[in-house]
């Protein structure tokens, strides 16, 4: 049978069930194969991915030390059960503890990141032996039974059948819940009012505040200087356990190896996924803070999956975390990131007013679009997905969120690439100032 762009979009429709999605409406993008941080379809056209995916890719498309680790393990042992001693997973975990600092412990690996904000939850309740969980409405962790309870945004609704989960506002200034009208005033007013909830939802019955280190597809919301320190403190004074959702803000993402490093604080458990190996093999885990860690010295922690530690995403785990070192892509991001690709984006909402606000870090970035400044009336969806359908006809693939275009390329993005994608972007605004800007 030939394979080409029609017969792969055939199979997919007549076979495969899609995620969040009306069935009958979808039109997925065919891909056949990609390459640093490009992919293309069968017929040859390529996208610059500045999506990153999910915001996973961190190494790029097909990194060949990557691709030559799991290989590797392949041919050493394919699968184990989590129970046994493995030297892939004991490497993973050294790379993973090195990065997350002395004050950690030990790694339980997961899947992905669902089920590692599912598991941290559960080590935070029996270390704590309280139940509930505080978390932002502004939030996303995950689509399992905890996970997605946790979550903030309206997703979790048709999906709430878990117990003890309480939602509070996180900072977001251009949007500010606090009528806050500076940076100082959102900290302090978005401090309090979570003083607020844990007193009202009674501080002896919280177990943990599970927050994303940098929100991320709530809108890439940077928490105002000081917000974070000050969840921390308030976790220290109620005995509260701080899990820290690195999922999609880890792995060089924001120019650090951890979001969380740039506040200064130490969570007592961190999550992750995603970027620890770019995706190339469904890998997340939790890294526990030493004093949760000693608390199952002797006792039982009622929780495991099959694939927990699998030979092949550890491999890819240890593969990734060495390249990331050696090709110095954490301070790529840092410099790209913070350089050019913020210098750009700035000079795009100078020059469109369609742009209401660009915030970001790294190469983690969202432009938020809106109709009119004054009013910050948001784009519609069918608004949103004309611009998305632009960007993906001239060669770049998107992240679309909302009214928002998250910009998240890969962590060895390049100057040119970066020249590439701003340009699409510029072209694509400037078509949709005239369309939707309402002045």
């Amino acid at each position: 049978m030939t394979i080409n762009n029609q017969t792969v979009f055939d199979a997919d429709r007549a076979h495969v069930f899609h995620s969040w999605s009306i069935q009958s409406a979808l039109k997925p993008l065919i891909i056949k194969s990609g390459l640093g941080s490009y992919l293309w379809d069968y017929e040859g056209k390529r996208y610059l991915d500045f999506s990153s995916q999910l915001i996973n890719t961190n190494v790029g498309h097909q990194h060949p030390k990557v691709i030559a680790g799991i290989k590797t393990q392949l041919d050493t042992l394919t699968t184990i059960a989590p129970a046994t001693a493995n030297h892939a997973r004991n490497e993973a975990a050294e790379r993973l503890l090195a990065i997350a600092g002395d004050d950690f412990a030990k790694v339980f690996f997961t899947n992905a990141g669902a089920d590692a904000n599912e598991n941290a939850i559960r080590m935070a309740r029996l270390y704590t032996g309280r139940d509930k969980v505080l978390s932002s409405y502004r939030s996303y962790h995950g689509n399992t039974g905890a996970a997605i309870a946790a979550t903030g945004d309206t997703r979790r609704v048709p999906n709430e059948y878990s117990r003890g989960h309480v939602h509070f506002f996180s900072p977001y200034l251009y949007r500010s819940d606090f009528w806050a009208t500076d940076e100082a005033q959102e900290c302090e007013r978005g401090l309090q009012h979570l003083r607020r909830v844990i007193e009202a939802e009674g501080a002896s019955s919280i177990a943990a505040i599970l927050l994303e280190a940098l929100p991320g597809t709530a809108g890439v919301l940077v928490p105002p200087s000081g917000y974070m320190q000050g969840v921390r403190q308030l976790c220290d004074e109620f005995g509260i356990v701080l899990i820290m959702d690195e999922v999609m803000a880890g792995f060089g993402r924001t120019g650090k190896w951890f979001a969380h490093q740039h506040y200064n604080i130490t969570p007592d458990l961190i999550t992750f996924a995603k970027g620890v190996n770019s995706g190339y093999v469904p890998a997340g885990g939790v890294i526990i803070h030493q004093k949760i860690n000693a608390y199952f010295d002797d006792k039982s922690f009622p929780g495991g999956l099959t694939y927990s530690g699998h030979p092949l995403a550890m491999a890819s785990i240890v593969a990734t975390l060495d390249v990331m070192a050696q090709e110095h892509m954490i301070e790529n991001a840092d410099t790209i990131g913070n350089g050019v690709l913020a210098q750009g984006l700035k000079a795009l909402a100078d020059k469109h007013t369609i742009i209401g606000e660009v915030r970001g870090m790294g190469v983690f970035w969202a432009l938020e679009l809106v109709k009119n400044r004054h009013s910050k009336q948001k784009l519609s969806a069918d608004e949103m997905n004309t611009i998305k359908a632009a960007l993906i006809e001239r060669g770049l693939l998107p992240f679309i969120a909302e009214n928002r275009i998250h910009v998240a390329p890969p962590c060895n993005v390049s100057t040119d690439e970066v020249a590439q994608a701003l340009a699409i972007v510029d072209e694509v605004l400037g078509m949709a100032c005239t369309q939707f800007i309402n002045e």
